[in-house]
């Protein structure tokens, strides 16, 4: 049996307790950039998480690396498969948060909710007593959701205790929450969403095992209750039903996913525009953001990095 493609993705995250994440990161670097692979890992007290690719062999060693870490034998990663090498170079970033939410004292090893598999999803979200909530930021939500999910349209998963503490008193009857169900892309997310929930004193809360991106892996498009695509972090922006890469681009210069109706748009220009930022950014931007692209395609033309290339993404998982 051959794979379909030579580059292995691999996105992962464990929460664990580091007392020195700035010792680790040397060796995990090193270990990374020795096996060709790229990507961005996170490290902070609280564990590890990120996205990595490469070739088979090379996403194995590392993998094998971090499995020796403190708490990590067992972590969650989720795997794909990508025609191109989808990151330029390899950043392992020291933070305060592995996923930004701002709630200190939370804790996801044991204050964690339910965990759902995805061929048990369908039949928790089809009950008309459960909420189900999509943890995601909005223009994640808006290429791709469960159908019937609440959209809490914020712009940063910091903001979304904010939202909850304000709109739970719609769900509640006679004081008490009813079943919550919540999702995000990878499962990490949830991890500290489900643990803010139970920390609020919502009792029944349920969450999605491997996230988005392993309902869509092993539940059959026929079966799936999934509308649309789902955003990724890194060049594919978007995968579908069997973690196909999907139909959407990305906008460089605002960072927002891009249908393909959006990329025939007047308003898109390839690095420099978008329908969604063009009336929000001044000429001098868009000049600047023009000779940027510039020097990112003659780098490729010359087969080299361009060093001011970003990569997609603001809050994994």
């Amino acid at each position: 049996m051959t794979h379909r493609t030579s580059t292995r993705i691999a996105a992962l995250y464990q929460f664990t307790r580091f007392d020195d994440p700035a010792a680790i990161r040397p060796a995990l670097l090193e270990a990374c950039q020795a096996n060709g692979v790229r990507g961005t890992l996170l490290l902070a007290q609280e564990g590890i998480n990120g996205t990595i690719a490469g070739g088979e062999d090379g996403i194995e060693a590392v993998l094998d690396h971090i499995r020796t870490l403190p708490g990590c034998a067992g972590i969650e990663t989720k795997y794909s498969h990508a025609d191109t090498m989808p990151f330029h170079r390899m950043k392992v970033r020291l933070k305060r948060e592995i996923v930004t939410m701002g709630q200190p004292g939370l804790d996801p090893v044991r204050g964690v909710g339910e965990y759902v598999s995805p061929q048990d999803w369908n039949a928790l979200i089809d009950d008309p007593d459960t909420i189900v909530i999509d943890t995601r930021n909005d223009y994640e939500v808006g290429i791709g959701t469960f159908a019937g999910a609440i959209d809490p349209e914020t712009p940063s998963f910091r903001d979304f205790p904010t939202w909850f503490r304000a709109h739970r008193g719609e769900w509640e009857k006679d004081g008490a929450m009813p079943k919550v169900a919540m999702f995000c892309t990878g499962g990490i997310r949830c991890e500290k969403a489900t643990a803010f929930l139970k920390d609020e004193g919502v009792e029944e809360v349920y969450h999605l095992k491997g996230g988005i991106l392993s309902y869509l892996e092993h539940i059959p498009e026929e079966e799936s209750r999934w509308k649309g695509e789902c955003f990724v972090f890194d060049e594919r922006v978007s995968v579908k039903h069997g973690l196909e890469v999907g139909t959407h681009g990305l906008c460089r210069a605002c960072r927002a996913p891009l249908s393909p109706e959006d990329l025939k748009s007047d308003y898109f220009v390839e690095g420099v525009s978008c329908p969604a930022c063009h009336d929000a950014r001044t000429d001098e931007q868009r000049r600047r953001y023009a000779e940027r692209q510039r020097q990112t395609e003659l780098a490729e033309t010359r087969g080299e990095e361009h060093v001011g290339a970003k990569q997609p993404g603001k809050n994994h998982g």
